[in-house]
């Protein structure tokens, strides 16, 4: 990604922001109050093609700026882990998947071969990196325009 870790990481810790760059992103709700942090759930659905993944989102690691691990119950039965490197303005996102597909979800996604998962997610990836690219020249212009006194 082409921005700072700081930019990046809140869009990959923070679920209500999924369906903003990651077109499966159905229906997101927080099932627990207060900020993000560790043990906090959310509800959630997944579209794929013409079908829907209902299930519960658990965080259960969370480094700031660094590391963020999610599971997700059945039926996707998985572990997603993003760990964040800045270096310099870009920061470098490694994507871990690991999981058991199970009930209709395996006979509707199971048959993918591990290239196409890695497709889909490369995907997403791009799509932050547009709508964060998108989002800075916005507040570039703004400020170009509204200059702050002083």
């Amino acid at each position: 990604m082409h921005h700072p870790v700081e930019v990046v990481f809140p869009y990959l810790a923070d679920p209500m922001r999924w369906h903003e760059f990651a077109p499966a992103v159905a229906f997101r709700t927080q099932l627990d109050d207060g900020p993000i942090r560790v043990g906090m759930r959310w509800m959630s659905t997944d579209r794929i093609g013409p079908f829907r993944a209902h299930f519960i989102d658990t965080l259960v690691l969370l480094e700031e700026n660094r590391r963020v691990v999610w599971h997700s119950s059945a039926p996707w039965n998985a572990r997603v882990e993003y760990a964040c490197t800045p270096s310099g303005g870009v920061t470098r996102i490694r994507a871990v998947y690991r999981g058991d597909l199970g009930g209709s979800l395996r006979w509707q996604a199971g048959w993918l071969p591990p290239w196409a998962t890695h497709w889909i997610l490369a995907g997403d990836f791009r799509r932050l990196d547009r709508l964060l690219r998108r989002r800075a020249r916005a507040a570039r212009r703004w400020s170009r325009h509204h200059a702050s006194p002083g």
